[in-house]
């Protein structure tokens, strides 16, 4: 069933069936994007055309975007905007397809702006909505991009992903319907997963964390942990689709409030480096993080109010066990075998994360020393 709601002049949609809202909408044309195959032949695409054309709009497809969009693949779109003209803008699909479905956006409305270092800090993203509005449809549980102000897109030249947020990017409409999702891989249910425990895990330990933003926070945190591996196992099951996609959003709406910590600081950076996807090294540097963030005592006590709710005595060791559950390497020497490779680059990754935006909210702010040795931590294991 669908369950509409507004949220600050934006609209939610979730529930099964959802994705009808579509032929409600009011405009002239849509211009979708996004990523691979995956939406096109799972038949989902096209049913969105449809439904838009329904409403009596017109579709034009942008497709392609890789994981992690290069700029380039965000101007390229914001140019066949241009050239299409549209009144809705469609990302449909991952994290990647709303990312660049939302920098494209901002490139379409203002064409003045070229370069990527145009709209990063400190630069401001001007204002929009004054061609088209913004949809975001995702196709998996982790992201929460359609909730999100943020975007990480990364530089052709150096491969370096820069994160930017901003209250203007936030999509007007968010469209969450499970069906969806169904098509994920097993591989893909487990990344996209543990990528919104982080969100959830980091936000409630955030130095900006509030009262709201804890009760969103710990709710999808316990939903993650109990029903990912049910997804995992059994991805055709809708009802843990539901809960999970629902889980994502709700860590999303936590975060996008009060922000992250170094776990995703290090996972951009690693991603940066070595091409690692987002939701992978979430999963193996959380617990490394977790076990260095209880110095603090907030974060401490946190952790251990979280973990007597689960009915455990201790909340790494609940995330280790899920991970193991999941398939997830316990350290990055499992994927990365060239291990002087690594500790080449020790100290350009080390000041890349402590120059990330999501490392001045983490409960402690680790020096480039501490965190040099939680890359090493996160390699070796240990």
């Amino acid at each position: 069933m669908m369950r509409p709601m507004k949220l600050a002049g934006s609209e939610l949609m979730f529930g099964r069936g959802c994705l009808e809202h579509l032929k409600t909408l009011k405009g002239e044309k849509a211009f979708i994007v996004t990523g691979g195959s995956s939406m096109r032949k799972s038949g989902i695409l096209q049913k969105v055309i449809d439904l838009l054309s329904e409403a009596g709009i017109k579709s034009e497809v942008f497709s392609g975007v890789e994981p992690d969009p290069f700029f380039s693949t965000v101007y390229r779109g914001a140019e066949a905007m241009k050239a299409f003209g549209p009144d809705i803008i469609v990302g449909l699909g991952g994290g990647s397809a709303m990312d660049a479905a939302k920098a494209m956006w901002v490139y379409y409305e203002h064409p003045e702006l070229t370069m990527l270092s145009d709209i990063i800090p400190p630069n401001p993203i001007p204002k929009l909505r004054n061609k088209a509005r913004l949809v975001c449809i995702p196709s998996t549980s982790g992201t929460a991009s359609e909730v999100s102000r943020s975007v990480v897109i990364t530089e052709d030249e150096t491969h370096v992903k820069y994160g930017i947020g901003n209250m203007e990017m936030m999509p007007d409409i968010a469209i969450c319907d499970p069906e969806v999702t169904v098509t994920m891989p097993p591989s893909i249910t487990a990344e996209t997963g543990m990528d919104a425990l982080t969100h959830a895990l980091e936000a409630l330990v955030s130095k900006r964390a509030n009262y709201l933003s804890n009760i969103l926070a710990a709710a999808a945190a316990k939903d993650i942990i109990h029903y990912l591996p049910k997804a995992y196992e059994d991805g055709s099951n809708l009802d843990y689709r539901e809960i999970m996609l629902n889980a994502s959003m709700t860590a999303g709406m936590a975060f996008t409030n009060v922000s992250l910590g170094i776990v995703h600081s290090m996972a951009h950076t690693m991603g940066s480096f070595f091409g690692i996807s987002h939701g992978l090294a979430d999963a193996i540097i959380l617990p490394y993080v977790m076990t260095f963030n209880q110095e603090d005592e907030f974060a401490k006590n946190t952790y251990a109010a979280l973990a007597k709710e689960l009915g455990a005595e201790d909340l790494v060791s609940v995330i280790r066990e899920l991970n193991d559950t999941l398939g997830i390497a316990r350290s990055l020497n499992e994927i990365i075998k060239d291990e002087a490779a690594y500790m080449e680059v020790l100290d350009e990754m080390a000041n890349m994360a402590k120059n990330d935006g999501c490392t001045k909210t983490n409960p402690i702010i680790p020096t480039i020393e501490q965190l040099k040795e939680l890359f090493v931590k996160v390699y070796r294991g240990n």
